[in-house]
């Protein structure tokens, strides 16, 4: 049941006196994720396909290497952190940055994170279709390529209207049933284990990825993935529907709890992207099986049709809040629109490839809203590149919720880009 203020609980919280100001504030909340949260993204000037690789040099031992810090378990109590560096409260948001630099011993990095939230689990929302992209993408033995056709679609409009929730092609914005498919051809099994022994040693035992996004996964004309370029046509084997795999979950299995099927932590959704976009850079934690060309589809999608606009993949990822507040953050004072900041900073270079997940969560009594992003900011401070995710809630499960909680995450990311790009 709805009512004044989207639930009986926040109607409850408004006295007769204040209802318009309630209506007020909701609106404000719906507006603000509508017009911020969930916008399309700001665009660089230069939109080349260059692989991010901007971290500035700095002769540090506030950053570490892998090989110095190691891959084994436990390797998160060994490289260069401080999980409280950001003044931001747990009750606002959880989020952790992975900070490049480029020293004497190699590629280094520093973790960063606020109120020792590193580590605490929740659920991703559509943050983790990251993961099932990735996960078919590896899977997959040829190259992909800018004419890669999943049956008749292209690979780059499936990749591209994942994130940006827009038609492109053949593919109709149905992110949900897309990020389905995917998962559905990489396993459950496969994509949770990426996350503990095989391949990052995450120290939470409970992060894994066992679920879907709703009922029906994308279903392509048939089952080859070809390239005419590249000269292959093979068949790719995926379930039909996420239960048919038996490393699936139900949202509320018995051992699920409240964070559902897929519980991740801004720690181990950080480090994933992070191993991946610097998986050329550091070959002793890049993925098995996902290449160059792997990489350059994730981010920007080659071959996407133009109905998708100048960019695609994690790209046309939604949202403005990040570049908000790294503009900010770097021109305090300059009111012009962040991508024009931006782009005069850094000769229209910059890069932001973001993944986004919300929603009102009926298991949690919660407004929910999560960020995953690669930055990188050529020229800016000798260059700047980190990785980042980012969660905030806040209580009550309808759409107004989602938009606090994104204004709770906009707070966050305009204190934690201020800091990081201080220091």
């Amino acid at each position: 049941m709805r009512e004044f203020c989207g639930s009986l609980w926040l109607l409850f919280a408004c006295s007769v006196a204040s209802i318009g100001v309630c209506f007020a504030d909701e609106q404000s909340d719906l507006a603000f994720y509508e017009d911020v949260f969930s916008a399309a993204p700001y665009e660089p000037a230069d939109t080349s396909h260059y692989l991010p690789s901007c971290a500035r040099t700095l002769d540090s031992d506030a950053y570490k290497t892998v090989a110095e810090s190691g891959l084994g378990t436990g390797w998160q109590n060994r490289i260069a952190h401080d999980w409280t560096f950001f003044d931001v409260p747990a009750t606002q948001s959880k989020i952790t940055v992975i900070d490049y630099a480029q020293t004497p011993s190699g590629l280094g990095y520093r973790y960063l994170a606020n109120a020792n939230t590193q580590s605490v689990v929740y659920e991703p929302w559509s943050s983790s279709k990251v993961m099932a992209i990735v996960g078919a993408l590896s899977k997959f033995e040829p190259n992909v390529a800018a004419d890669t056709l999943v049956g008749n679609a292209r690979l780059a409009d499936l990749v591209t209207s994942v994130h940006s929730y827009a038609e492109a092609g053949l593919a109709d914005g149905n992110s949900n049933a897309i990020a389905t498919y995917f998962a559905n051809v990489a396993s459950r099994d496969y994509i949770t284990q990426l996350f503990h022994a095989g391949w990052i040693h995450t120290a939470n035992a409970n992060v894994r990825f066992r679920g879907a996004y709703g009922p029906t996964a994308f279903m392509p004309e048939s089952n080859l993935w070809t390239s005419a370029s590249l000269g292959y046509s093979q068949a790719v084997a995926h379930y039909a529907e996420g239960p048919d795999d038996p490393g699936y979950q139900t949202y509320r299995c018995e051992q699920c709890g409240l964070t559902g099927n897929k519980p991740m932590s801004t720690l181990a959704e950080a480090e994933f992207l992070k191993r991946l976009v610097s998986g050329e850079r550091e070959p002793l934690t890049q993925l098995p099986g996902f290449d160059n060309s792997d990489l350059t589809m994730l981010l920007y999608a080659p071959g996407h049709s133009s109905t998708a606009g100048n960019v695609g993949g994690m790209m046309s990822g939604i949202g403005l809040m990040l570049a908000r507040s790294i503009a900010t953050a770097l021109a305090p004072n300059d009111k012009r629109e962040p991508n024009v900041v931006l782009d005069e900073l850094t000769s229209g270079k910059w890069r932001l490839f973001q993944k986004i997940g919300a929603g009102p969560s009926e298991t949690r009594q919660q407004g929910e809203t999560v960020l995953l992003a690669h930055v990188c900011l050529p020229n800016v401070q000798g260059g700047r590149e980190f990785t980042l995710a980012v969660q905030s809630e806040v209580p009550g499960n309808n759409d107004a919720a989602v938009g606090r909680a994104a204004k709770a995450m906009q707070a966050t990311l305009n204190t934690s880009m201020a800091q990081l790009l201080a220091h």
